[in-house]
């Protein structure tokens, strides 16, 4: 991002007229706003309005369980970049936050089906955005997000997968299927890493990808860098006998979930 203020951000966007009447807050979100962005990186941007902007192409467009019940889309190209607005209404994010209340975690939601992954990762983003407009506005919903059961219910989520694949790793090397529990070890050890990081604050583990960012971006105190990394890129397996390498991630992903405070 360098240097660029917030009217060259918006430039591109005010010449194309995609900044509607009744806009109360625009941020940058993703690679970009987190400094972990390279050349091939798009740019991508929320824009919350009221009523919701819709886009002049229908074809972009995302359903959402919310209502409205659509998340409109702009692409263009300008700066040798792909840019995708993604608009918001106001009343769709409050009631992604409503959905991640203390009272709906206490009366025992399933974690895994409060949000969809697209309502997760634009409440997650929230935390590391860059506002273009309304900065207030964007302070106002972190704060309200900090007083949510939000990151309880990722945790719970994560730990909740986590826990699975542990199951099916143990009873896949338990018949002598070492193949498959070398997969489901791997895949029990992203989500308990997960929800270590989600405790941090670190959210947005539909994003594996940046997993290994938000570990340098969290540090941790359960496991360092070094140790994460060599289970991640799997440094001490042996394919002539993976039982050791199986027992010690699923043991490490056991010792992560009783370190975790979901609450």
């Amino acid at each position: 991002m360098g240097k660029r203020t917030e009217e060259e951000w918006l430039a591109p966007l005010r010449e194309r007229q995609l900044i509607p009447e009744g806009t109360r807050a625009a941020f940058i979100v993703g690679s970009v706003a987190r400094g972990w962005h390279n050349p091939r990186s798009d740019y991508d941007i929320y824009l919350v309005s009221n009523p919701l902007h819709i886009a002049a192409d229908a074809s972009e467009a995302i359903p959402v369980p919310l209502e409205p019940p659509v998340v409109s889309v702009e692409v263009f190209y300008a700066q040798d970049k792909r840019w995708e607005v993604k608009y918001w209404s106001d009343a769709q994010i409050d009631q992604m936050l409503a959905k991640v209340s203390w009272e709906a975690y206490e009366r025992g939601t399933i974690a895994g089906n409060v949000l969809t992954s697209i309502e997760e990762l634009t409440l997650a983003r929230l935390g590391h955005c860059r506002p273009l407009i309304g900065a207030d506005w964007v302070e106002e919903r972190r704060e309200r997000l900090g007083g949510t059961a939000f990151r309880s219910f990722v945790i719970a989520r994560s730990l909740g997968e986590a826990d699975t694949y542990v199951e099916d790793a143990l009873g896949q090397m338990e018949t002598g299927d070492l193949e498959s529990a070398v997969l489901s070890a791997r895949q029990a050890f992203g989500h308990a890493v997960d929800a270590l990081l989600e405790g941090t604050g670190e959210f947005g583990s539909h994003q594996p990808k940046w997993r290994a960012n938000r570990f340098k971006a969290a540090a941790p105190g359960v496991l360092t860098f070094d140790e994460y990394w060599a289970i991640e890129t799997m440094q001490t397996y042996d394919n002539a006998d993976p039982r050791p390498w199986i027992k010690n991630v699923l043991a490490l992903c056991q010792d992560i979930a009783m370190r975790v405070d979901v609450s």
